[in-house]
């Protein structure tokens, strides 16, 4: 059977036709291998890519870098790393550990950013997830202790679908829930993706659904259940808190299902009717300035009237990009790179955006029931954040960037701006870069060192995948914003270089 590319899977997963074969075209090009269990010690095992997983949870910090370097100059690629990476950090924490999975969600955008880099680059933003990935591990227990153990069948899942697994995760009972995502095993894997939605979607919280959208992005043809495994055990351990801390259900397991059948959209589909850019700037406003109810009822609104899902999940990016453009940023120092009015990190707006990114791009693979309810619940995210939000419209205007006519001179400033750690010229800038019709190419490119190098509080390589994604779908007359967004971002994080940035550089002789 001829690999598919990543297009046709994608909507494939969505009419649920794969027959075994959920992949994309960077999982069949990872090569990754069939998860296999070791009885003899109970371990989960990824045939020939076991030696590079164990490699990176077993190696000492201090040799890491020195040995993937080798490995990438004796023939190893990138891809291939991002793999064991991968595959290690599943094995390692299970998505139960908070800096573990928010690494997990650096890894494959860490890929994207090296193929946009030159060559002598490319193995930069690798080496600084991996380099993460690797301290966590060890941080956590190392190889000696497994998150992701195989499952032992119990043979006595009466029901393996959605509404089960997600009665099974409110109940924070993981052992069951993982049964009943075993016994989907023979199921087409797009089926599969979308039967875990049904507990994804009983909640807003980013890391949920960041988390099962990558898993997509990651998974192989044998490992689908693997990684999904992150997702439930995810919504499970939430679950458990809720609970523990007697905290009363979450009031869009009701809010959701009345606007369904408030709209009819049971059983419904999106339908064709494109929003123009007024239109669309409108809804994104509403959503922006309206509380969570009044903005998600908005949306179910527009689903009856047909308008169609780019439209819709367009207005849902550029409110939560709204969202990051007007927040005043933190009222209160957190750390030596969270600082009084910084935005990047677990901001507001960088959160809106990373949700409604993964709600988008979930929305366009998934079934029409999962379509529907994912950008209901992107919109309920990115509602009602109008308190404490600036007034003041975005970008901010600089008298001296104005009287600027060239472009080249505007991109110096932009460079300058974000070292400075000045957001709003940062911003100001990049508006005016736009005015005079520059390129984008040359603005990405130079966000794209700054997410290299810099920590960012572990949402850098993330966030900087959901500008260049949402840029590309976001229309001409309205794109700019997610650019702007960028600019700021990388304003706020600049100063606090990732961990083992530097001895990479040393090690593939590049200049800091």
């Amino acid at each position: 059977m001829a690999q598919k590319n990543r297009r046709t899977f994608l909507a494939d997963v969505g009419r649920g036709m794969l027959a075994g074969s959920l992949g994309t075209a960077l999982s069949t090009d990872l090569g990754i291998s069939p998860v296999q269990a070791d009885q003899e010690k109970q371990r989960l095992t990824f045939g020939n890519l076991e030696p590079l997983v164990s490699m990176m949870q077993e190696t000492s910090l201090d040799k890491l870098q020195k040995t993937v370097v080798e490995k990438i100059r004796t023939g190893t690629d990138l891809k291939s790393l991002i793999a064991a990476g991968t595959l290690a950090n599943a094995r390692s924490f299970g998505g139960h550990d908070y800096i573990g999975f928010h690494t997990f969600m650096a890894l494959a955008p860490a890929l994207d950013m090296s193929q946009r880099l030159p060559n002598e680059l490319k193995a930069l933003p690798v080496l600084k997830v991996l380099y993460r990935n690797t301290e966590r591990i060890h941080a956590f227990g190392g190889s000696a202790k497994d998150s992701l153990l195989p499952i032992v069948s119990k043979g006595n899942i009466e029901r393996a679908d959605g509404p089960s697994l997600r009665e099974a995760t409110r109940a924070g009972d993981q052992d069951k829930a993982e049964q009943i995502l075993a016994a989907m095993s023979n199921q087409p894997r797009g089926e599969m993706f979308n039967h875990v939605q049904y507990a994804v979607q009983d909640s807003t919280n980013v890391h949920r659904v960041v988390l099962a959208w990558l898993a997509v992005d990651l998974v192989g043809e044998q490992n689908a259940e693997l990684l999904l495994r992150q997702s439930v055990r995810f919504c499970t351990d939430s679950s458990k808190s809720r609970i523990k801390r007697k905290q009363p259900e979450p009031a869009l397991w009701t809010t959701i299902p009345k606007l369904i059948d408030q709209h009819k959209l049971q059983g419904n589909s999106f339908g064709k009717r494109k929003g123009d850019d007024q239109w669309v700037e409108d809804m994104a406003f509403t959503i922006f300035t309206s509380q969570q109810d009044v903005a998600t009822d908005a949306i179910a609104e527009c689903i009856a009237e047909g308008f169609d899902l780019e439209s819709i999940s367009e207005s849902i990016s550029l409110a939560a990009n709204l969202q990051l453009l007007h927040d005043p940023g933190r009222s209160k120092y957190v750390s030596h790179d969270k600082i009084v009015g910084s935005v990047h990190g677990d901001s507001v707006g960088v959160h809106a955006s990373d949700a409604a990114n993964a709600w988008r791009n979930i929305a366009r693979v998934s079934n029409d029931r999962n379509a529907i309810v994912s950008l209901l619940l992107a919109t309920y995210h990115s509602a009602g954040m109008r308190k404490g939000m600036t007034r003041e419209q975005w970008p901010l205007k600089d008298e001296a960037v104005e009287r600027l006519d060239k472009a080249d001179e505007v991109l110096a400033v932009i460079d300058k701006a974000v070292r400075a750690k000045d957001q709003a010229l940062a911003g100001a800038a990049v508006e005016r870069y736009h005015e005079l019709g520059g390129n984008e190419k040359p603005v990405f490119d130079l966000m794209l060192r700054f997410a290299t190098s810099e920590d960012g509080a572990l949402h850098a390589e993330k966030f900087y995948r959901t500008v260049t994604e949402e840029f590309a779908t976001t229309r001409k007359s309205l794109r700019w914003r997610q650019l702007v967004g960028l600019a700021r971002v990388s304003a706020s994080e600049f100063g606090t270089k990732s961990p083992g940035y530097r001895e990479a550089c040393s090690l593939l002789k590049v200049k800091i």
